[in-house]
């Protein structure tokens, strides 16, 4: 007898709703984990790690089937702009796959201990990468506040997560700071939807080719405003001075899925101006303003980072550095440095997430974060109760050896020094400038670039030298297994990156020509419905 056949347009079927997979699993699981009693610690663990690495796979997925046409998945087959669509080109495609690795990795680190340092870390941790997943894949407005405010309620148990005066302290200034910048989301897109009628991130390019003098006043009013949330939410100066101090208190595994969330900011300026503001009526809007803001983030990032005296606050500067590159290359007005800039923030996420784990692994029993007695009580257990360490993993003599090493491979990352993929993304980057007109503002941009390398070179090397070469009373830092496998997984990446950055490249290349052209963008999500729900 022949093995049964799946049926081809049953396997087409389940290959169409592929897109909704990254919103709908993980709330799903964090369904499932909240009802679970916090004793039952390995089989959350367990769920966590098959989610995430489904996750992934599922983002590779999205990669490999990435085309010139985005992907659209219309919720209940109801065409747009009536109905929830998401959607799925190579910039969504990309940033889900960078959120899927760095929450992986962060995942796999909390399995030593930080994950038992407080209650619903698990599910806190999946519906924090549902929100973020939803973010990238959403096609209007309205839902990018859903998912916006998921993504914002559940990094806010994540800041307070291992408690302690000090996570209290700064995650209620993180909250206030985001509040302020939910208020500003909702005000921004009420005026948007008062001048348009619509929300449908596709719709509203279409009719901003013809709408009323009065009409497009008050929707750039309305977009203006909405920027100023994601400006806050990217860390830009001088609205992310919440960044540094928040992120260097969070837990270790949170500050590394964390670092995705300024990017997600970053991600929403990115698509909104190049479909909304790239030609018409309002084409370059906001676009100087962009350029400036990018630079003075750089500048402010370099300068923070050379008066960091520990490497988590450090990392939390190299974050600000990452999103105002992006930023300032975008109001260059250059696709092609745009294409470097986005191959330069998958690597330096990845780097600046790794350094987070590095900086608790180095500063061990010396940080005042963790040593501060818990506000809030552990419902059942000591935090840092280490009785059944050596169950979660084996003590590796060569701790010092081996984060020494990547310590170093992240200095070299995140300061655009060959070979790594931090130098071809700036390369790249000052390709893009001087490839055609080269404008003053080119220039000034590749010399504050030049100098935030050098800028953040000295200070991690510093860093490194006081926390690594220096005598201290404390033991040598020691890597467990999960925290070793989680590094290396980070590092591996941004080794990846540069040993394939000609197929890196050439997808960042071919992902700002799709964004240049939103009219592919608008016929796909307007289209006839096509794989949808029932």
């Amino acid at each position: 007898m022949s093995p049964p056949v799946m049926n081809a347009s049953a396997a087409s079927a389940w290959s169409d709703h592929v897109v909704v997979l990254p919103i709908v699993l993980p709330i799903a699981v964090a369904g499932v984990m909240f009802l679970l009693d916090e004793r039952r610690r390995r089989l959350k663990e367990a769920l966590g790690l098959a989610t995430l690495l489904a996750l992934l796979g599922i983002a590779l997925v999205l990669v490999g089937r990435a085309g010139a046409a985005p992907e659209v998945y219309r919720v209940g087959n109801w065409a747009a702009p009536y109905g929830i669509v998401l959607v799925a080109d190579r910039l969504s495609a990309m940033m889900l796959a960078l959120a899927g690795l760095l929450g992986l990795c962060a995942l796999v680190f909390s399995f030593a201990r930080w994950g038992r340092a407080g209650p619903r870390f698990h599910g806190l941790f999946l519906l924090l990468v549902m929100g973020v997943n939803g973010a990238f894949l959403t096609g209007d407005l309205f839902n990018l506040f859903v998912f916006f405010e998921v993504m914002l309620a559940a990094s806010y148990g994540l800041v307070l997560h291992g408690s302690g005066e000090v996570r209290i302290r700064a995650g209620l200034g993180y909250i206030a700071v985001n509040l302020i910048a939910s208020l500003f989301f909702l005000i921004g897109v009420s005026l948007i939807y008062g001048t348009m009628g619509t929300l449908n991130m596709a719709d509203l390019a279409r009719r901003l080719a013809a709408p009323a003098a009065s009409e497009l006043a008050l929707f750039e009013i309305g977009c203006a405003i909405l920027g100023l949330a994601f400006l806050i939410k990217c860390s830009a100066w001088p609205l992310g001075f919440w960044l540094p101090t928040t992120y260097a208190a969070a837990s270790a595994p949170a500050a590394a899925i964390l670092a995705i969330l300024s990017k997600v900011g970053v991600y929403v300026v990115v698509r909104l101006s190049l479909l909304l503001f790239g030609a018409g009526l309002s084409e370059g809007f906001g676009q100087a303003c962009l350029l400036g803001i990018g630079l003075a983030t750089i500048a402010y990032g370099t300068v923070g980072i050379l008066a960091s005296r520990d490497l988590a606050r450090a990392a939390g500067y190299a974050v600000m550095i990452s999103s105002g590159t992006v930023l300032a290359v975008l109001g260059s007005g250059s696709d092609a440095a745009l294409a470097g800039a986005l191959y330069y923030l998958v690597g330096s996420t990845l780097a600046a997430g790794a350094l987070f784990l590095l900086a608790e692994v180095l500063q061990r029993g010396r940080d005042p974060v963790e040593q501060a007695q818990p506000v809030f009580a552990d419902e059942y257990r000591d935090p840092f109760d280490d009785a059944d360490a050596t169950e979660i993993g084996r003590i590796l003599p060569a701790g010092v050896a081996l984060s020494g090493v990547g310590l170093l491979l992240c200095t070299l990352m995140l300061a655009g020094v060959p070979p790594l993929a931090g130098f071809v993304g700036k390369l790249a980057i000052f390709s893009g400038l001087t490839g055609g007109t080269i404008t003053a503002s080119s220039w000034w941009l590749i010399a504050i670039l030049t100098l935030s390398s050098l800028g953040t070179l000295l200070p991690l090397v510093r860093l490194g030298i006081l926390t690594l070469w220096v005598p201290h009373d404390d033991p040598p830092p020691a890597l467990r297994a999960s925290e070793l496998a989680a590094l290396a997984g980070l590092l591996a990446a941004c080794f990846g990156l540069a040993l394939w950055g000609g197929p890196a490249l050439a997808y960042a290349d071919a992902t700002v020509q799709g964004l240049a052209q939103p009219q592919d963008y608008i016929r796909a999500v307007l289209g006839a419905p096509a794989g949808g729900a029932p």
